[in-house]
């Protein structure tokens, strides 16, 4: 802005640059720090003095004088501008920083290694807003196998979390003391529809995509029950497979409208490969044409058999992809282990 005041001072000399110059404080205030903005309000006054006294004007005539203490108001005023806005963005910062704090802290811990399985798991804030997200993942190791859920519930704020909490609440339950992975998700199903009938004054129904897996106990092969959620992916040998479910399910909340009967589908599970989970933050990430993000292809290449580098691998593309992300993302994975890893692991938990 100082620039074009310039050009049309030169270029028009009875054009009155004042109100050009007075624009460039307000206009540093927001974007630059405080001693930027009383510097380029500095720099404008001094423009401003340099143009009059290049014109051969007298300097302190009733023009120049107000045309000068507009300056120094306005860059008084975007001084304080800009104080505001800073404390804005840092309890903006602040919020988000506790948004996601307390979305982790209802996140249980995830084991790095249980009995021949490697797993990780990864949870990115969406940039965008400070409010908390509906996103959960648990594992638990029971006598019927390593169980699973991730799941993306309708919605953000206190009405998430508490469904979040709930259901998390109910999988640690069911996960343990029922004998088959329907009757886990049915569990889940049917807290969710409870929980929908007592919010009498929701105009919408709350709803949770999600997928529960059962890895088996010899790790040979795991079932899969999908309920509305973004398809996982098995990574192995650089090749990526999509676990498409023979029949779709609605999410959970919804299972009224689709009978009681719920779909599990299995799948084998060869050494060295990783069974991905994720939820929909990553898959409806936007590129700047309004593309979707696909994790395929960045998981198509030789990577290591190790459940963070196969994240590691998906996120990195996914920010290449996309500038900030719409929703929040969280993302689970879990490889088998090769069978001599596995048994050194065995003898080494039982070594007293």
């Amino acid at each position: 802005m100082v620039i074009v005041a310039v050009v049309v001072d030169l270029a028009w000399p009875p054009f009155n640059t004042f109100p050009l110059l007075a624009s460039v404080s307000v206009i540093a205030a927001p974007m630059f720090s405080l001693p930027w903005t009383i510097a380029s309000g500095a720099v404008a006054c001094l423009t401003g003095w340099l143009l009059s006294f290049r014109e051969n004007a007298e300097v302190l005539s009733r023009t120049n004088v107000i045309g000068f203490a507009t300056l120094v108001t306005l860059t008084v005023v975007a001084a304080f501008l800009n104080r505001m806005f800073a404390r804005e963005r840092e309890q903006l910062r602040t919020s988000r920083q506790v948004a996601e704090a307390v979305q982790r802290a209802m996140l249980p811990t995830v084991p790095e290694r249980v009995r021949g399985l490697a797993m990780a798991d990864r949870y990115q804030a969406a940039q965008e807003e400070a409010l908390i997200g509906g996103d959960l993942y648990a594992v638990h190791e029971t006598p019927h196998g390593l169980r699973m859920v991730i799941g993306d519930v309708r919605g953000k704020g206190t009405q998430a979390v508490s469904l979040v909490n709930t259901l998390l609440g109910v999988f640690h339950a069911a996960a343990l003391q029922l004998p088959d992975l329907p009757s886990v998700v049915q569990a889940a199903e049917t807290q969710v529809r409870d929980l929908n009938a007592r919010e009498e004054d929701s105009p919408f129904e709350d709803f949770v995509t999600a997928v529960f897996v059962e890895i088996l106990p010899d790790r040979s092969a795991f079932r899969m029950a999908n309920r509305g959620h973004p398809t996982p992916l098995l990574v192995h040998a650089g090749e990526v497979t999509v676990l498409e479910p023979e029949e779709p399910s609605l999410p959970l909340g919804l299972g009224d409208l689709a009978g009681p009967l719920v779909a599990v589908d299995r799948f084998d599970l060869p050494p060295g490969a990783t069974l991905v989970l994720f939820t929909d933050g990553i898959v409806e990430a936007r590129d700047r044409v309004g593309a979707f993000f696909d994790p395929v292809p960045p998981l198509t290449c030789p990577l290591p058999p190790e459940p963070g580098a196969v994240l590691d691998a998906m996120l990195t593309a996914l920010f290449r992809h996309t500038d900030a992300l719409e929703d929040d993302a969280a993302a689970l994975a879990v490889t088998r282990l090769p069978d001599e890893d596995a048994s050194q692991q065995t003898s080494a938990a039982v070594r007293p």
